[in-house]
This record gives C-alpha cells, structure tokens and sequence, in this order.
C-alpha cells in the first residue's frame, strides 16, 4: 500500500536576536519572511515583543499563532500551580504546532535571543522532538547584547564567566557574585532590590553595571548605584572580568 500522506512539515525554532531586526542572522530573516504559519509567545492583552520585532517582514497571508502565556507574575514560581499551568500550556501549544507539522506545514516559531537560553521555546522543542522535525536557528543573546552596549570586553584572558538569575535565593546569589571574574545577571524585574543587597554583600557594587533594552532604541547603559529601585523587564546586569591580558 502506498503512503499518500504528505511529508512531515518543520517546525522551526528562530532566534531574533537581541533586539534589533538588523541583528538576526540571514537565515532567520529568510524563514521569517518565507513563513506561512507564525508562532509567538506574548503576554496576555500585549502584542508581544518577538512580534513586534518582525513588523513589517511578514507575508501578506501569513497565518498567525499568538501563545498567551496563561500566568508570568500572578503566582510564585514555586508554588505548585505555577508548573502545572504552564505545563498544560505549553502541552496545548505543542499540540497545535504538531498539528500542523504532521498536515505538512513548516512552522516558524519566533524566539527572543537565542531559542536555547533562558527561552520558552524550550519547553516546546522538549514536546516536539520525536514527534516533527524540529530545527534550531541560534541568535545573538540579550546578554552580549548588554555588554556590547557597555563598551567593554565581558571577559578577559582565563576569566571565569558566571551566568545567574535574579530569582535565586539571596545567599546563592550572593556566593555566585562573590566567587566568580565576569558576571551576568538575568531574569532581574522585582528582584532588583534583592539583587543589589547581594552585589553589596558580595563587595561588588562599585563594579556592577545595568544596561537597559540592549540593542533597542531605548537602550540605557548605567552604574548600578546610579540605578533606580526597579528594573524594567529587559535588563541585565553585568560585572566585566579584569583576567590576563598582554
């Protein structure tokens, strides 16, 4: 008997990049302005950064998939019905992404910064692999998009590079800025306050820069200690290593 179904579509995951359209790479260009089904994250009632970012590189048919996260602040992450949300979320989403990849449609999900950092496509890549083809276009990451902003190389030599989150516990985060030559901090928002009693702590805070929407039009560059009480979402903050150099 012959197989008369059509060939598998591919999903692809496409990193962005930073924040700038003329930042991505020409493949991701290629598959955003080529692509017939859009997938993106967003919060709920926002257009979505990711969207917003490929305005005007749309195909006029394109067909649009909008994935309103169902939770981002509202719950503590720790609490149980954080993950369990999200991960019925996530499970419908890759659902209906599959659906379309077993019909024969390629896919193209849009991804801030690079798909495997700190992004959701993850979860879906996680679902999907074994299912559909799955391909990864890599982006540049917000965080060299931050130090790129500050002018200054983020390591040096046999610097150690560590890469935190402002959502880990106080004395972690501390014992990870005290111990470490370069630092970048991610995931700040209404950590900041936590985040600078562990820059202190750590003995650290005349080293410590924010730099504010890398890459994007509104882009801020400052010392930590001239910075205000909150961090807006796309912050990252960043301590240059000072290792060898001729």
């Amino acid at each position: 008997m012959t197989d008369t179904s059509p060939p598998l579509g591919t999903v692809h995951g496409v990193g962005l990049g930073p924040g700038a359209a003329d930042l991505m790479s020409v493949r991701a260009d290629r598959l955003v302005r080529g692509a017939r089904h859009l997938a993106f994250f967003r919060k709920k009632g926002r257009s979505g950064h990711a969207r917003r970012l490929v305005e005007g590189m749309l195909h006029a048919d394109v067909l649009e998939y909008p994935m309103d996260y169902p939770v981002t602040t509202e719950i503590a992450v720790t609490d149980p019905a954080y993950n369990e949300r999200l991960s019925a979320f996530y499970a419908d989403c890759t659902r209906h992404i599959a659906t379309l990849a077993a019909a024969g449609e390629d896919v193209v999900v849009l991804c801030e910064g690079d798909p495997f950092f700190y992004g959701s496509f993850m979860h879906l890549h996680s679902r999907l692999k074994g299912q559909v083809p799955v391909a990864v276009v890599p982006g540049i990451t917000g965080m060299s998009g931050a130090w790129t902003a500050s002018d200054l190389p983020i390591s040096w030599g046999d610097d150690v590079l560590t890469i935190a989150t402002a959502t880990m516990p106080e004395e972690e985060l501390t014992r990870r800025i005290r111990d470490t030559d370069a630092l970048v901090v991610m995931k700040i928002g209404r950590h900041m306050a936590k985040l600078r009693r562990a820059v202190a702590t750590a003995g650290r805070t005349g080293e410590a820069w924010l730099v504010e929407h890398a890459a994007m039009p509104e882009q801020r560059v400052l010392r930590l200690k001239d910075a205000g009480d909150t961090a807006p979402y796309f912050a990252i903050l960043l301590i240059h290593g000072q290792g060898r150099r001729p």
